[in-house]
């Protein structure tokens, strides 16, 4: 899986300057099977030369989202997939560089379509994007806009991948000898879990995936990390389930990991959420909000699997409801938190603000994660056209999953517990399941 990406600046510097627009296509080899594009606000004026050169202005951004509000699409558009651009050097600067600033890092395999050019397609007078689509007949419209420059990058890639199929197959060097290479055409593109075992049979990887085929390909397509490149060469054989429903994929992985503890799931091992959000009053009554690693004292409101993850959440709760960066563990220095000096903090970090004022809005900030389930049904896709899946939730907890005829009476009670196989409750569980409810995603809740 590839994610074909172009973006517009505010100028050269990744370390000064900010995105203005992304666009990506996201690339299984064959064909563009999803796209991505949007403005956003670099909270800093357009430079004029630069926005005679894109046509971007500061009128078209004041409403665009900021890169906090979108970081979250771009990295689950991206997971799984090789990073391409051209002169990705550039690119992937500026998108790791403003992962950095919300405290997350970015890391994708890369792929260049200046280099890949330059090797498959040599003898042009130049590699810039637009003097080689012309060489190559490849229409660019909108230029210097992401969507067009990824578009036209896209043809160039399929371009190059006519030259050299190979760029969308499997390294052979360094897999397991008993590894029947035919398993990669036999995957589905379905949802679903996926084991690596080794070659006594041992269990030595789990994932999950909306698509299994390509989530397993981009596994022994990456050799940009040690770990990666260990697993594919102690993978033997590869063995799948498929559940039909995302939500499902997400409940096995994780009871499936908490059972076989694989040595490549070392994280997951451990637990999969290490970090809580907690929060507690000062002596001043100011109501603050602190990421802390998971503690058996205190219940947290939210938990999260990395410390990066609680950043972005945290930055996104202060822009929304107002709140003060310092009061929300994002900024250590005395005084006044630095929103306060560019008069978008209202001064509780400093007590000029009264805390009745601010609690308020840190208790609208906190009541999105304050749910008590009542016993329900989550009905999701089926395995199949004729099957529905379904998740059930009795006396306020999880009770467990599995599927039914779509023609069966599936708002009675009794047949769906008769449909499922039982499962523990745990912390873990109640997060996926509190995630997956708050996106939206469910295809029909049935409450009893």
């Amino acid at each position: 899986m590839y994610a074909i990406i172009d973006i517009e600046t505010t100028g050269g510097n990744a370390s000064r300057e900010r995105i203005t627009e992304i666009a990506i296509f996201v690339h299984d080899g064959s064909q563009v099977i999803k796209e991505y594009s949007t403005l956003i606000n670099p909270e800093c004026k357009m430079p004029p030369f630069v926005a005679r050169l894109t046509g971007i202005t500061d009128e078209m951004l004041v409403n665009a989202p900021r890169f906090f509000e979108v970081a979250r699409d771009i990295v689950e558009i991206t997971e799984g997939c090789t990073f391409v651009a051209h002169n990705a050097a550039f690119d992937y600067s500026f998108v790791k560089q403003e992962f950095l600033n919300l405290g997350y890092k970015y890391k994708r395999p890369v792929l260049c379509t200046v280099k890949m050019s330059r090797k498959l397609l040599p003898g042009h007078k130049s590699y810039s994007l637009g003097n080689l689509c012309n060489s190559l007949g490849i229409q660019v419209t909108s230029r210097h806009r992401a969507a067009g420059d990824a578009l036209a990058t896209v043809k160039l890639f399929e371009r190059l991948l006519s030259v050299d199929p190979t760029l969308n197959q499997i390294p052979t060097d360094g897999l397991h000898p008993a590894l029947d290479r035919s398993i990669f055409s036999q995957l589905p593109t379905a949802a679903g879990v996926y084991y690596f075992h080794d070659e006594n049979g041992k269990l030595i990887y789990i994932g999950k995936s909306k698509n299994i085929h390509a989530r397993v390909l981009s596994h022994f397509q990456n050799s940009s990390t040690t770990k990666a490149i260990e697993m594919r060469s102690n993978t033997a054989s590869i063995s799948y389930q498929e559940t039909g429903s995302e939500l499902i994929a997400l409940l096995l992985e994780s009871d499936e990991i908490k059972k076989h503890k694989p040595v490549h799931n070392r994280l997951q091992r451990r637990t999969m959420y290490k970090y809580g959000l907690y929060s507690f009053y000062t002596q001043s009554g100011y109501h603050v909000i602190q990421i802390e690693k998971i503690k058996n004292t205190g219940r947290p409101h939210t938990v999260f699997a990395s410390f990066d993850e609680a950043l972005v959440l945290v930055h996104e709760l202060v822009a929304k409801y107002e709140l003060c960066q310092k009061l929300c563990g994002l900024y250590q220095n005395h005084g006044a938190c630095f929103q306060h000096s560019i008069g978008q903090c209202k001064g509780a970090c400093i007590g000029t603000e009264p805390a009745e004022a601010y609690n308020k809005r840190v208790a609208a900030a906190l009541s999105g994660f304050h749910h008590k389930w009542s016993d329900m049904a989550i009905l999701d896709h089926g395995r199949n056209e004729d099957e529905v899946s379904v998740v059930l939730i009795e006396n306020n907890v999880f009770a467990g999953f599995g599927w039914m005829d779509r023609n069966e009476a599936v708002s009675d009670p009794g047949q769906i517990r008769e449909s499922i196989k039982r499962y523990s409750d745990n912390r873990d569980v109640q997060q996926i399941i509190k995630g997956y409810l708050k996106s939206g995603k469910a295809q029909k809740i049935i409450r009893f």
